[in-house]
């Protein structure tokens, strides 16, 4: 007994101090970039760098708000998040339900179709993309970005809150219908507070694509007035000299922590939210 206590314990402890120290590289170049952007010397590329900077400066952080656009390329993000994740929302939440519930004609095919085209890649339809866009007159417009990122987010939300809808048994509707809820009252009052975590993670998930996304942001955006902190850090980083490496690793930092805020706020609901979530035939 004694030995598979100690066995267990050993496995144990050899498998926690294995994700400790994944998660110690993981963290690397965030330490990295933090070390640099707090390092007055700007050492980035002397040979005597080291990770405990010998002298510590809060002024890069200073020159990230006061001579670089950053406050207006988050205003420019954050429109771009805040349509996307409505827009997306509104579409797949109402779609994942009916799939999940009703059975119809095509329906099969359908969500196959959703997913084949979820998984191609969107760089490949990129020329495709633009000059659909050309034509509409929205290329450097945010209309334009907002319309990609909802039409790509919501295909992901739908086949995402679709196998949490499926985990929710229909005799709680049927329960409801019988107390006299209307179908309106059923989902508003009964299904979505149920889905409340897959709800959260899809919105999380769809903030953290529009917040990273760079490739359409960058094709499709030009002028420092229109960038978003994506395209505005890759425009800060190319055409500074190595310089101003410390200002552009303290804008990494300063444009990463919204992002992290939500996901610690939102990570008691991140398991079974993401668990939870697939295609259901």
């Amino acid at each position: 007994m004694k030995v598979k206590t100690i066995r267990r314990v050993a496995s144990g402890t050899v498998i926690n101090l294995f994700f400790i120290v994944c998660c110690f590289l993981a963290l690397l170049p965030i330490l990295y970039a933090l070390s640099v952007s707090l390092d007055a010397k700007g050492s980035l590329l002397s040979s005597n760098f080291s990770f405990i900077p010998k002298e510590f400066t809060l002024a890069h952080y200073a020159k990230v708000f006061t001579d670089e656009p950053v406050i207006l390329w988050f205003q420019n993000t954050m429109l771009l998040t805040a349509a996307t994740v409505i827009l997306a929302m509104a579409t797949a939440v109402p779609a994942a339900y009916v799939f999940s519930r009703k059975r119809f004609a095509g329906r099969t095919a359908v969500l196959r179709v959703l997913l084949l085209l979820y998984s191609f890649p969107s760089i490949l339809s990129m020329f495709a993309i633009y000059k659909l866009m050309s034509t509409l007159g929205l290329v450097n417009t945010h209309i334009g970005l907002i319309i990609i990122y909802a039409g790509t987010m919501s295909v992901f939300a739908l086949l995402n809150m679709k196998g949490y809808f499926d985990a929710i048994p229909v005799e709680i509707e049927e329960a409801g219908r019988i107390d006299g809820c209307s179908d309106l009252n059923i989902v508003t009052k009964i299904v979505l507070p149920l889905a409340r975590p897959t709800l959260i993670v899809t919105g999380v998930m769809i903030v953290n694509f529009v917040w990273n996304e760079y490739i359409f942001s960058i094709n499709f955006l030009t002028g420092s007035d229109r960038m978003t902190l994506a395209s505005g850090l890759y425009s800060l980083q190319a055409t500074e000299t190595s310089g101003s490496w410390p200002v552009f690793a303290a804008a990494s930092l300063v444009v990463s922590f919204p992002v992290l805020v939500i996901f610690f706020l939102s990570q008691k609901h991140m398991v079974s939210g993401l668990t939870s979530g697939g295609v259901k035939g």
